[in-house]
């Protein structure tokens, strides 16, 4: 052993219960370059006079809403999303101490401030932040790149109402009434008008309590089925409220959806791509849009359509809406290539690198089409307004109609047809019609597919198609994987979109922070 050394282990002293002369100071406990100290410097530098406006004169004091903004904020960019959860984080972790300042509010004014207080504030704090950013030259408002996802909403699984199975049942009902109606008029033809059963094209709760009323009226002193005076008190019973019940499902699924949860009526089921076989499962969910620039959120909306070509416009209006100005360019992708945004970017002024439905099919090589004689690869003479048919004849402009899409978008349809198909060797090959070959086309779609191929085939089309991949759906990468948000914690739109800026607000200031 060698001489001089201590035989015993040294520790250091631990004093739990050491009285301190001096408070210990959270400032010295949270270090200088600590992402908490970013995010409430960022938020220091936002006008909050809209939120402050929410709160009443009078009464009790309230914590103060920038407190209450940076709590949430910062507990979103740490994955803490449960109210309870950003209560305890509040009480325990020392950087929300520090940013609380020591106080502590309790899950339900967290929440309150959250589902309430945000509704109509938060948006303006989130552009206040974009622009922020854009001033330091980390993003443009101007250049987006915009796609979708599906994010589940804080609803019952399996208890939803479809639209087709509201009206099936309701059908059900007229019918059942015809039958009693009929029946009443062939037992007592003299109590009974005349009216045709197949009138009661439109009934509602008080015409099936008339209707019911009459029949038992004209039955009451006859023999009677004992089946069709039960099916009579039944109906009396339970058609009036079921048809009311039916008319508010209706108007809460509105148009624009088929379907609607029962615990969530503003969620609509959608098919979402989970597990690793990416099965479809049909799940009550919001269908969030989302624009991007250099991997920074410039702009979010909700929506209740699970397609993205019904949602490209209001995003963009909403984006108009916030900032004031127009973006000069959009890149998307196929899922938004349609008619009636094109013509709208178009008309805009906006410069829209977005694929149509068949620029990828296109873009790959095949070796034998599998149809070769379709529509669009006829030759058209523009000059004759006439198109050419596989044996060379002339195919003649035969007239125009209009049809209105689901969205309520008027298309003008251009028909075509052939001289005569009677004696043509490739009939059989090209087309399955009995008489001559009829063509539709729609001109106005096909010049901008045109032009939606040759932006998108320039070098700066190309480049923008690169970008757009790990641009914005990085994002939702990001969002979902990294960070663990599948599944919104409030119901309802309003508050389902205020979630939604909540995930981007903290995702750009995490951006910033990193």
């Amino acid at each position: 052993m060698a001489r001089g050394k201590s035989l015993t282990v040294t520790f250091k002293a631990t004093h739990q219960n050491q009285l301190s002369l001096i408070p210990l100071d959270l400032n010295d406990m949270v270090a200088a370059n600590h992402p908490v100290r970013i995010v409430a410097a960022i938020l220091d530098k936002i006008d909050i006079s809209k939120l402050i406006a929410e709160y009443k004169t009078g009464g009790a004091s309230s914590y103060h809403p920038k407190v209450l903004l940076k709590i949430l904020v910062y507990a979103y960019i740490n994955n803490i999303y449960s109210s309870r959860k950003i209560e305890e984080a509040v009480s325990q972790n020392i950087n929300f101490m520090w940013l609380a300042g020591l106080n502590k509010p309790d899950h339900n004014t967290i929440n309150r401030f959250r589902g309430k207080r945000l509704q109509r504030t938060l948006r303006p704090i989130f552009s206040q932040v974009v622009e922020l950013l854009c001033q330091e030259g980390l993003l443009s408002i101007k250049e987006l790149y915009t796609d979708g996802t599906k994010i589940e909403a804080n609803a019952n699984r399996y208890t939803f109402v479809w639209g087709n199975s509201i009206k099936s049942n309701r059908e059900k009902i007229k019918k059942q009434l015809c039958e009693l109606w009929e029946y009443a008029q062939q037992v007592a033809a003299s109590e009974m008008d005349d009216t045709d059963p197949s009138g009661f094209d439109k009934i509602d709760s008080e015409k099936i309590t008339e209707t019911i009323n009459k029949i038992n009226e004209a039955l009451k002193d006859k023999d009677v089925d004992k089946n069709i005076r039960q099916k009579l008190n039944y109906g009396k019973k339970n058609w009036p409220a079921a048809l009311d019940k039916y008319e508010g499902q209706e108007n809460q699924i509105g148009c624009g959806r088929s379907n609607m949860s029962k615990t969530d009526p503003d969620a609509t089921f959608m098919r979402l791509k989970e597990d690793h076989m990416k099965n479809g499962q049909l799940k009550p969910a919001y269908n969030v849009q989302v624009s991007t620039n250099n991997q920074y959120i410039v702009n979010y909306s909700l929506h209740q359509q699970s397609t993205d070509t019904n949602t490209l416009i209001a995003h963009l209006e909403q984006h108009i809406k916030t900032y004031k100005e127009k973006p000069t360019n959009i890149t998307a992708d196929a899922g938004y290539g349609s008619e009636q945004n094109y013509q709208w970017l178009e008309s805009k002024r906006i410069t829209a690198y977005v694929k149509h439905n068949q620029f990828d099919r296109q873009q790959r090589k095949r070796k034998k089409e599998k149809n070769p004689y379709s529509s669009d690869k006829l030759v058209y003479d523009e000059s004759n307004d006439q198109y050419e048919c596989p044996k060379g004849k002339p195919m003649h402009n035969v007239g125009t109609y209009t049809r209105q899409t689901t969205t309520g978008f008027l298309q003008t349809i251009t028909k075509y047809e052939t001289e005569s198909c009677k004696y043509c060797r490739l009939k059989k090959l090209c087309h399955q019609a009995k008489g001559n070959r009829v063509i539709e086309i729609n001109h106005n779609l096909k010049r901008l597919k045109s032009r939606a191929d040759k932006r998108l085939k320039t070098r700066r089309g190309i480049a923008k198609r690169k970008q757009r991949c790990f641009d914005v759906e990085s994002v939702f990468g990001n969002i979902k994987h990294n960070h663990h948000f599948r599944r919104f914690m409030l119901r309802g739109i309003e508050k389902v979109e205020i979630e939604t800026g909540l995930l981007a607000l903290a995702h750009n200031l995490r951006k910033k922070i990193a």
